[in-house]
């Protein structure tokens, strides 16, 4: 089965951080956008070379920007659209992202009625002062009020956001992010290193903060992960937790090379080997922008950098019964210096990063392929 992913990439405010495609719009921009998501799932003209119907999919992720910034119809429409034009099954995933300063009360009705079941919150830090460095104004009460609300919902599927290498972070800030979102009971948390992205306010900006240097922020990646797994966490991607059974299958499948759709300005796609995109404009994606080819995917290195991502790592049969055994005898010679060093695990048929390797993964990964 495939996913979908739709991207919303309307903010109410810009993060100090961030650079993706998201900015701040009017009702009536937003209205038209979502008119062309819908267009788009139902006629697929926009990806029309690249994208065959019917399209069956088991997973649908609304991400952003700030998909919350839409009004509870306009996510219900999509939502529900989506549903019927790609077959999602009774048991799809249907992930929404939200910040948790947005009007969510509103928003939980229209959630429940398209079947929502995973909610993914913006929440980086517990602490009051982090937040307010990364232009985030709810603070720990409001995002746990939220938890609470969705809970009685039945929304129990919740996953946090938590940021690492915020400007003056430390290890008793991070203990406290890390204990607040146990204790709210979350299934999932995605833990994510800062980084300081040419563009954004926090470059233009970088002598105003003071950013743990890059030993620090390794001890904090090292403290999230033993903190998280002592605590009945599974630490099954680079950057994700989850206890068990309740790992992202949405994220999985980019990570795995299976099929996704991504609709709207800004996504991305793999079909059947074949990457598209759609240019970051939504006033062209209005128009009737057409998706742009971008490469050929599912080749070696990528199979191999992709499936490091995750804990279970890369077993070399399955490698060689895809892309032959040249590779995995390459594999093979360089692996066990790596585990020397405590970078990867290696039994002679599969290979992992420690916690130790994630932070270098794209120096060994580089190497090993």
């Amino acid at each position: 089965m495939s996913g979908v992913y739709i991207h919303i990439p309307f903010c109410k405010s810009k993060c100090p951080y961030c650079d993706f495609y998201s900015y701040r719009c009017n009702e009536e921009q937003r209205g038209k956008y979502v008119d062309a998501l819908i267009d788009e799932i139902i006629t697929g003209s926009r990806a029309s070379e690249f994208l065959k119907k019917p399209f069956y999919a088991d997973t649908l992720y609304l991400g952003g920007g700030t998909p919350s910034v839409l009004t509870g119809e306009q996510i219900f429409n999509i939502i529900e659209t989506a549903k019927k034009e790609y077959h999602l099954p009774g048991n799809a995933e249907i992930t929404v992202e939200c910040n948790p300063g947005s009007d969510i009360e509103a928003l939980i009705p229209y959630f429940k009625k398209a079947g929502v079941n995973r909610i993914s919150l913006g929440m980086q830090s517990a602490v009051t002062e982090e937040r307010r460095r990364l232009g985030r104004n709810a603070d720990k009460d409001r995002i746990r009020s939220v938890i609470n609300l969705l809970n009685e919902n039945g929304i129990t599927n919740i996953s946090l956001d938590i940021m690492l290498g915020i400007p003056s972070q430390t290890k008793d800030s991070l203990e406290e992010t890390l204990q607040f979102a146990v204790d709210c009971k979350v299934t999932h948390i995605s833990a994510y290193i800062l980084k300081i992205e040419e563009g954004t306010f926090f470059h233009k900006n970088i002598d105003r903060y003071k950013f743990p240097d890059e030993n620090a922020v390794c001890d904090l990646y090292y403290q999230c992960c033993d903190f998280l797994q002592s605590k009945g966490y599974s630490h099954y991607e680079i950057s994700n937790f989850a206890l068990p059974g309740f790992e992202s299958r949405h994220n999985t499948k980019y990570w795995k090379l299976e099929n996704y759709l991504g609709i709207g300005a800004t996504a991305h796609s793999y079909i059947d080997g074949k990457r598209f995109y759609f240019e970051s404009n939504s006033e062209g994606f209005i128009s009737g922008a057409k998706a742009i080819f971008d490469e050929y995917g599912g080749d070696y290195e990528e199979y191999v950098m992709l499936r490091l991502r995750l804990k279970e790592g890369l077993s070399l049969s399955e490698l060689s019964r895809i892309y032959g055994t040249e590779h995995e005898k390459k594999i093979i010679k360089k692996a066990p210096l790596f585990k020397e060093q405590g970078f990867v695990s290696f039994d002679g048929e599969s290979l992992s990063l420690t916690n130790k390797g994630f932070l270098l993964s794209n120096t060994i990964i580089s190497e090993l392929i």
